[in-house]
């Protein structure tokens, strides 16, 4: 079949086509045009203030929080006499316990697969928590010691929204709690693993440690990307939901360790941007070229999940870095998707399907408008601001907790949206929230690039491919865009229900703004 496609007189078009438009567009008058828009942009009055904006210092770091931090600090030096004296400062300097915790960070989903799902240990309903207060601890004991350099007084305007978002978190829990231990559960779940952001931040000592933090997680995604490969090589076998009997064509859908193949949608669109950076930020050719194979394969991977949303987050991570880096890759992707259409029909059929008369009917009895529609209609004028609860609806709480009964209407479900189900368990309030929370590390990641970049001056005149060669902008841009990925994903979705997502999430996003904000500037000569 795919000889078959390939020796079309449609494919042959198709390409005859693509390298004719290859060979015209540099004289053409689009060409020139944009050219010389770029060119006055680079030297324009718009373009120095466009810029001074997005260089500012964060606005955290002269707020009532950081003189909290500080004066938290200066009670931490008081004690380093004590603490650099004592047995347990002798022991633990012998370790470099930061390392390990970068790694285990990195390992996340293996390690709670291994305990959770191999071994089946009682451990693993706990280590999670076990290793945020380690962790939690050995930051308080390098601030104690002074090894973090001051790190602890670091303020973030990420770390202010999210205690905000916690602190309104905890009062909705407290209006809304017919069932407490519920509520509790409910609580945990939407705010434990943003506690990552507060410790990879105070962690992190320098570029080189941020860097490792980063290539340990892309390490770990391109081992699960060549599993999850394996398993559509293999056709591993799948449950019959997951594939609509009008889908000609799926064989399977790859889902390696997590489980579910819209999940490992979404761990794989966080690392593509990453990888796809590193082919703009290495320097030798061979190391372009392996990151350029790296980026399809975890791409290729995100493909056989058949995961429409992930598709659709991956989509608006290419948008975005292309108007960073190179907005080549705006005519790549759409010459890949036209690629995609006539190379694999299994993908046209899952996406035409879309837009057929038999899924809007089918979504609407029994798919996502129907649980939407279910999830807004528990919003009642007596709680619409409130929420109908904490852990109460549209979760995995929720699902392990039936306590409500079934009726034809109300039932227990995934909501597959995210910030809908935060909506209906927390109100107009809590998504308010929510959202200025992450409208804050929006903002703040739109500016990593541009200050991670300071000390470094591009040469204008080279390919974009090689002139950015060694620029953290690049790295904040690829971890930048992961995110945008993810939380486009989360429309869709309930991602942040699986605690690894969130942690990986929101430890990227620390390591993202430190090295726009807090690392030293890489000078170029």
């Amino acid at each position: 079949m795919l000889s078959v496609l390939q020796n079309s007189i449609f494919c042959k078009l198709f390409m005859a086509l693509g390298r004719y438009i290859w060979r015209i567009w540099p004289s053409s008058i689009l060409a020139r045009v944009i050219k010389a828009f770029q060119d006055s942009w680079e030297t324009s009055f718009i373009r120095r203030v466009w810029d001074g904006y997005w260089q500012m210092d964060d606005p955290a770091g002269k707020s009532m929080y950081a003189r909290f931090l500080a004066l938290l600090q200066r009670f931490f030096d008081w004690t380093r006499p004590a603490v650099k004296g004592s047995l347990l400062y002798k022991l633990l300097s012998k370790f470099n316990i930061k390392k390990a915790i970068f790694i285990i960070f990195a390992l996340y989903l293996p390690i709670e697969y291994i305990l959770r799902d191999m071994l089946s240990l009682g451990l693993a309903s706990y280590w999670e928590e076990l290793l945020i207060f380690f962790t939690a601890a050995y930051v308080i004991f390098r601030a104690c010691t002074g090894e973090d350099r001051g790190a602890f007084k670091r303020a973030s305007s990420v770390e202010v929204a999210i205690l905000l978002f916690m602190a309104v978190g905890l009062l909705l829990m407290v209006i809304t709690m017919p069932y407490p231990y519920i509520a509790v559960a409910g609580l945990r779940a939407q705010v434990e693993y943003m506690v990552w952001f507060f410790f990879i931040i105070r962690l992190l000592d320098s570029r080189k440690d941020a860097l490792f933090l980063i290539y340990s997680f892309a390490a770990v995604v391109f081992l699960l990307t060549l599993h999850g490969i394996y398993q559509y090589i293999i056709a591993v076998p799948v449950p019959a939901g997951w594939i609509s009997a009008t889908e000609v064509g799926v064989r399977t859908r790859v889902f390696s360790i997590t489980g579910s193949p819209n999940v490992f949608g979404s761990l794989l669109i966080l690392g593509a941007p990453l990888f796809a950076s590193l082919i703009y930020y290495l320097e030798k050719p061979w190391h372009k070229f392996a990151a350029l194979c790296l980026t399809g394969l975890v791409c290729l991977c995100d493909l056989f999940t058949f995961s429409k949303a992930s598709w659709l987050g991956l989509a608006a991570a290419v948008v975005i870095f292309a108007f960073f880096v190179d907005k080549r890759l705006i005519g790549l992707m759409t010459a890949g998707v036209a690629a995609l259409f006539v190379v694999f029909p299994s993908v046209t059929n899952r996406i035409t399907y879309l837009f057929t008369s038999d899924y809007a009917e089918r979504s609407a009895a029994a798919g996502r408008v129907m649980r939407w529609n279910a999830g807004l209609r528990l919003l009642t004028p007596m709680n619409k601001w409130t929420g109908f609860g904490l852990g109460r609806f549209g979760g995995a709480v929720a699902m392990n907790n039936q306590v409500l009964e079934q009726t034809s209407y109300f039932k227990y479900f995934y909501m597959d949206n995210y910030y809908l189900k935060t909506m209906v368990e927390m109100g107009y309030i809590g998504i308010f929230f929510f959202a200025l929370l992450l409208i804050v590390l929006i903002i703040s990641g739109l500016r990593t690039p541009n200050r991670a970049g300071l000390g470094y001056i591009p040469d204008r005149t080279k390919d974009p491919l090689l002139r950015n060669a060694g620029n953290d902008k690049l790295i904040c841009i690829g971890v930048f865009c992961g995110l945008i990925a993810v939380l486009t994903h989360c429309f869709y979705e309930n991602i942040f229900e699986e605690p690894y997502m969130m942690t990986y999430f929101w430890g990227l996003a620390a390591a993202m703004i430190y090295l726009g904000y807090f690392a030293e500037r890489k000078e170029q000569n």
